[in-house]
């Protein structure tokens, strides 16, 4: 089974950038589709960012689109989620997440699409 781990968050002021990264290990990490999800303290999980095994379809919440995107490198086995512009209501743990699939042009959304999660990371965005 393919493991996740996520890594880059940290504590930064609004309007300031930050790069998180989730490494893949086991597995042939080009046939999962992959997604971000967030979560905030004392508030339901919610979808983010996906991106086909392809990386030619990718989707974004709302409220991130413009600011946040996601990208994959299959030769290094990961996947990111470039974060620019961020605001205090970006903080939560970020969860990342993979989907065996054999569609390479579709991303998924929802989480109970996925079938592996990482252990998260923490972002703190400061006012």
């Amino acid at each position: 089974q393919v493991q996740l781990v996520e890594s880059g968050g940290g504590l930064v002021q609004a309007g300031d950038s930050l790069r998180l990264s989730c490494a893949a290990s086991r597995l042939a990490f080009s046939s999962y589709a992959m997604g971000w999800f967030r979560q905030p303290t004392g508030k339901e999980r919610e979808f983010v960012a996906a991106i086909s095994r392809s990386g030619d379809s990718t989707v974004y919440a709302e409220s991130v689109k413009g600011r946040f995107t996601i990208s994959r490198d299959n030769a290094k086995n990961t996947v990111y989620l470039q974060m620019n512009s961020l605001k205090p209501e970006d903080t939560a743990v970020y969860y990342c997440a993979a989907r065996f699939t054999f569609r390479g042009s579709h991303a998924y959304t929802e989480g109970n699409d996925y079938n592996v999660w990482g252990q998260g990371t923490q972002v703190t965005v400061s006012s």
